[in-house]
């Protein structure tokens, strides 16, 4: 049975299989959220590093978005009141921190799409490791509308996964994808129907957690190094990170595995 470490306001958790679900619970803002909604998700995240039986992390969004991103009527109440400044201060931040925690993790993590993300929810989804999306799921940068700048790492995603050419073409173009375009770009990494979309990506979560996840962590560190490195400090990089793997469980029971003719078991 699924386990529930935390209940949270507006962030389901629970875990199966070594797996932890993150589920962005306000579809009726399509997942919208503000400096306390994704302070939740950055809290749940940092549990999720530092608990030792979680090998892999899904989020996912109820309803019918993964997520909107700010809430923009949350914004207004926040510019009536006046301190919208403060306001973003601190959204930004959080979100910035969910970000990092989703990048730096040494576990993989995978984003279920079931409709729209945009804005800092497409920030959010571009962050993490493997995308599967529903044929209706769409990414909508969504800040050029807002005359707001986008944040939570959009900027550096779009340029590095695309070109300064095609980013440019969404963030001052339509600024929208659909889940075929996203597909054939490689900003998601599977289109499953929507009846299979979560099961789908809890079967890739758990794909994931049942492997090396120690040297899926090293690999997101070279990825992340590799986007400003020089290929030798890049190769120094590699050769360190393999030796160390030499000391660990896993390289280890790879070459027995191997020898063996038989599956590995990564533990």
């Amino acid at each position: 049975m699924p386990t529930t470490p935390k209940e949270r306001p507006h962030l389901r958790v629970e875990t199966r299989e070594g797996v932890r679900s993150l589920t962005f619970q306000r579809p009726e803002r399509l997942n919208s959220f503000g400096p306390a909604e994704i302070r939740e998700l950055r809290l749940a995240l940092q549990e999720a590093a530092q608990d030792p039986a979680i090998r892999a992390v899904l989020l996912t969004g109820e309803g019918r978005a993964f997520s909107a991103g700010g809430d923009v009527a949350a914004m207004g109440e926040s510019l009536e009141a006046g301190n919208l400044p403060s306001m973003f201060h601190d959204l930004v931040g959080e979100q910035e921190r969910c970000v990092r925690e989703i990048v730096e993790m040494a576990k993989p993590v995978v984003a279920a799409l079931p409709g729209v993300a945009a804005g800092g929810g497409m920030s959010l989804a571009l962050a993490c490791d493997w995308r599967v999306a529903s044929p209706t799921a769409s990414l909508v940068v969504a800040f050029p509308s807002l005359g707001a700048i986008p944040d939570g790492g959009l900027t550096y995603f779009l340029p590095h996964f695309l070109g300064i050419g095609e980013a440019q073409r969404l963030l001052f173009g339509p600024g929208r994808l659909s889940a075929q375009e996203a597909l054939e770009l490689s900003l998601v990494h599977e289109i499953v129907p929507s009846d299979a979309l979560l099961d789908r990506a809890h079967e890739r979560a758990r794909e994931l957690a049942q492997g090396p996840t120690r040297a899926y962590g090293a690999i997101k560190r070279l990825l992340l190094a590799a986007y400003h490195q020089p290929l030798e400090a890049q190769l120094s990089l590699e050769r360190r990170a393999m030796v160390e793997a030499t000391r660990g469980p896993e390289l280890p029971e790879g070459i027995r595995a191997f020898l063996a003719k038989r599956p590995p078991r990564f533990s």
